[in-house]
């Protein structure tokens, strides 16, 4: 399933540069049919010819064992969320195709035996999450309350003024009937409705009830605040047909805007902890859920939870990093699998409910990702990669790890030469223990003392892993060590991967403790031989960019710094940010009951000891870390004369969304790096690799 490319040898030859790392498609989602015999993925890849900056996404599938790979689905419009029908007759998919995208992105779906595409449901707004019932005779959604007739009004005669905080639009259950028989799309009929916003569900599988989670509105800081799960019930395919021909009996002149909920919802999981992403075993006899247990973690905690569908007492699951995300049940309702970080790796697990120690499904290095189970879960699709390794797709028994590769994504893709990968570990203060990823120049010769780059996370409950290196992201890794850098990637205390108490050692503490780990890890670094003590720079994004704008407060070290969606004012960032509550619960308190604590975190207030020329690069839509805060940071060095500029993408949230702007960032980066580095030295020392 290669893409034939012309002039390969010619860019292998010319080594790691974005454009080469922009043609490294990545794969968003696998899905594996009912009995294991196929399995169906999503490749995305940019479009940037001419006025193009934008992704395009399709749906491929292949057979198990790897052969007849195919395309399924073309165009202009994309298609993603791959799944099978529980039968294994249909693959469905959501898409906005062939003029129907003015309700937005619908479920379709393609015969496996062959033929055209069918529209399977017509819903009014656009469908998000989707799951076939057990039986296939329908398919529950998630949809966003649509406009109303007089919203819709407003918007035309620009009367369409926005009230802050008010008039959400809540996240509810849906679901259609699905006729095999029929070419035409279903209606659905609305199952929930009242103030408050549903993030993810699950059938029980005798497909009379969904179970799912909910929180107070749509707020992204409101689900760090409250989140339970309750369950409705759900009408079979007769039921929902006679809903459908009573309401077209109303009338259109009659019909409201917003059509009455037709299941009956009762509370499961309630209280101070927030509770999420329900799976219903296959017996039908329990609910597994993640929570953070009695009270709200906005840290970060994620614990696995198991209870009677029925209702009763929970029990909590152990995992290693408290922070997994469910996949599944084991066909005979006695394990659950689990995805989670472990270190700079990531893995399936299966963790018995009554007991008994983890079973690791996955293992060794690398990241594993995009997991899909078989109907019975005795096989997943997912997608591997290493440092040195891009992501394909692979298939494994679950009872037995035996990954074969399905997929050859990047077969005509050029793979220069690359820096090599190794992970490292030091002693930091407080006797903290600190991994982190080293990524040496292409070409790296021992003994030779070469520039280094130290990049930081986001976060702080961030994690780099052992992710392939080549891919095309704001930092260019391989493109960097290309050009003769060294970087590090430290996993200061704060990030995850490590347990609870590791994430939870810089609370009170940002820039303090986790400064010490990555400037211990820099010391490291040089004492083994490879790092240029006067050549060293600093780069990170969001959390990332925070620790940059501390650290030259702190320190004199770096040549050059680029602050990348950074926060230097966490009284400023409270105010503007869209997760307020993620920061005042790092802080421990509110920023009015203690000025001095949030004073002391934030570079704002250490401006005048900053000399490092810093870059400042900042998305101007950035509602995660407004935009404001990178233009504080700017204006501030700008006043004190230290050099510096401020780079802003239009049309960008937290990070850059368009190929064109990602390509961009790491070109801009490293002009600014050599503007302030003895680039003679470096061309001299470190080039021609």
């Amino acid at each position: 399933m290669a893409v034939p490319t012309q002039g390969a040898t010619a860019q292998e030859d010319a080594g790691w540069s974005p454009e080469l790392s922009m043609r490294y498609r990545a794969v968003s989602g696998t899905a594996i049919s009912p009995d294991g015999s196929r399995v169906a993925f999503v490749v995305r890849e940019p479009l940037m010819e001419g006025q193009k900056s934008e992704y395009l996404s399709h749906i491929w599938m292949t057979d198990a064992n790897g052969s007849r790979p195919t395309q399924w689905t073309r165009g202009d419009a994309s298609a993603g969320a791959p799944q099978f029908s529980p039968d294994g007759a249909w693959l469905s998919f959501t898409t906005s195709r062939d003029g129907e995208g003015e309700n937005g992105g619908q479920v379709w779906a393609l015969p496996l035996a062959g033929g055209e595409a069918r529209q399977l449901t017509e819903a009014e707004g656009s469908v998000g999450t989707y799951r076939w019932s057990p039986d296939g005779t329908r398919i529950a959604f998630l949809m966003r309350d649509p406009a109303t007739a007089e919203e819709k009004k407003a918007t035309e005669e620009k009367r369409d003024v926005i009230l802050v905080d008010r008039n959400y639009k809540f996240s509810h259950l849906y679901v259609a009937a699905i006729d095999p028989e029929s070419d035409g799309p279903a209606a659905p009929v609305r199952l929930t409705a009242g103030d408050f916003h549903i993030t993810g569900f699950s059938w029980a599988p005798d497909g009379g009830r969904l179970a799912f989670s909910h929180q107070a509105d749509p707020r992204i800081n409101t689900g760090r605040l409250s989140g339970d799960v309750s369950t409705t019930s759900v009408p079979d395919a007769a039921e929902i047909a006679e809903i459908l021909a009573a309401r077209d009996d109303v009338g259109d002149a009659e019909e409201e805007d917003d059509p009455a909920a037709v299941g009956e919802v009762a509370p499961l999981v309630i209280g101070a902890g927030i509770e999420r992403s329900p799976h219903w075993s296959p017996d039908g006899e329990r609910i597994a859920y993640v929570s953070t247990g009695n009270q709200p973690e906005p840290i970060g905690l994620a614990d696995i939870y198991v209870m009677p569908a029925a209702g009763g007492e929970a029990r909590r699951l152990e995992t290693p990093n408290r922070s997994a995300s469910v996949l599944g049940w084991s066909g005979d309702s006695s394990e659950l699998l689990l995805l989670e970080s472990l270190g700079t790796r990531r893995h399936v697990l299966a963790v018995p409910v009554d007991g008994g120690e983890t079973r690791f499904i996955s293992y060794g290095d690398g990241v594993v990702g995009s997991v899909s189970l078989t109907d019975d879960a005795s096989g997943m699709a997912f997608t591997y990669q290493t440092p040195e390794e891009p992501w394909d797709v692979f298939v494994s028994p679950t009872n037995g790890y035996a990954p074969s590769r399905v997929s050859d994504l990047h077969a005509d893709v050029p793979m220069p030469q690359m820096g090599r990968t190794s992970l490292v570990s030091w002693t930091s203060t407080e006797g903290f223990q600190i991994e982190g990823l080293l990524t040496y120049p292409v070409g790296y010769e021992e003994g030779e003392r070469v520039p280094l780059i130290l990049n930081v996370h986001g976060g702080p409950g961030g994690v780099f892993s052992q992710s392939f290196t080549g891919a095309p992201a704001a930092y260019m890794l391989q493109y960097f060590a290309q050009e003769g850098f060294a970087i590090l990637r430290p996993n200061p205390r704060g990030s995850t991967g490590y347990g609870k108490d590791f994430r939870y050692a810089n609370f009170q503490d940002w820039g303090y403790g986790d400064f010490r780990d990555l400037m211990s890890g820099v010391d490291h670094v040089i004492e083994m031989g490879v790092a240029d003590p006067d050549r060293l720079l600093l780069m990170g994004w969001s959390y990332g960019g925070y620790m940059t704008s501390w650290a030259v407060t702190q320190t004199d070290r770096f040549v050059a710094a680029s602050m990348g969606a950074g926060l230097p004012n966490l009284i400023s960032m409270t105010t503007t940010t869209d997760i307020q509550d993620y920061l005042v619960g790092h802080m421990g308190v509110e920023f009015w009951d203690d000025y001095e604590r949030y004073e002391r975190h934030s570079a704002m207030y250490h401006i005048a000891n900053v000399v490092t020329p810093t870059q400042v690069i900042h998305g101007a839509e950035d509602l995660r870390v407004p935009f404001t805060q990178g233009q504080e940071f700017y204006r501030a060095l700008d006043r004190r004369g230290v050099p510096t500029e401020m780079v802003v993408y239009p049309r960008t949230p937290h990070g850059p969304r368009e190929p064109k702007f990602v390509m961009d960032v790491s070109e801009r980066i490293l002009a600014w790096f050599r503007k302030h580095l003895d680039s003679d030295a470096v061309t001299a020392a470190d080039g021609g690799r």
